[in-house]
């Protein structure tokens, strides 16, 4: 003999299950915390900005380095080879820890030699480093 019973009977649902919409929220909240260091730049360069004006720097821990068409490179106001760049910029950086570089570069220097600066500088272990602009129309 069978027996009835109201298991499969229609009733509406008086309650929404929100189970499965907290997992979903948890592994997107998971899944966004893994990915979002990855999408940091690398580099440690601090670009300046156009329009804002940045933190005022102390001017005294300021290095120049100029970086002229012909291949010469002054460090302040000495002439230094790319070479030996590195040993005096890690020199520097011991002296004055909080030291930051700002690069001025000729508008026209290929972007190959603004890079090897920039390495020498990263090699360095300097982080403060901006690119000297100067505003268009000037």
């Amino acid at each position: 003999m069978r027996r009835f019973s109201d298991k499969h009977s229609m009733h509406t649902l008086n309650e929404l299950n929100v189970t499965p919409l907290l997992d979903l929220a948890f592994v997107l909240l998971l899944i966004f915390m893994i990915t979002t260091p990855l999408m940091e730049n690398s580099t440690d360069l601090i670009l300046p900005s156009g329009q804002k004006d940045g933190v005022a720097v102390d001017p005294n821990s300021v290095i120049n380095i100029s970086v002229f068409r012909e291949d010469k490179i002054m460090l302040n106001t000495e002439v230094v080879p790319l070479e030996s760049l590195t040993p005096r910029l890690v020199a520097l950086h011991e002296a004055k820890p909080e030291m930051a570089v700002v690069v001025r570069s000729h508008k026209e220097l290929p972007v190959q030699r603004l890079m090897e600066i920039l390495d020498a500088v990263k090699a360095a272990k300097i982080t403060k480093v901006g690119l000297a602009k100067i505003a268009e129309g000037q």
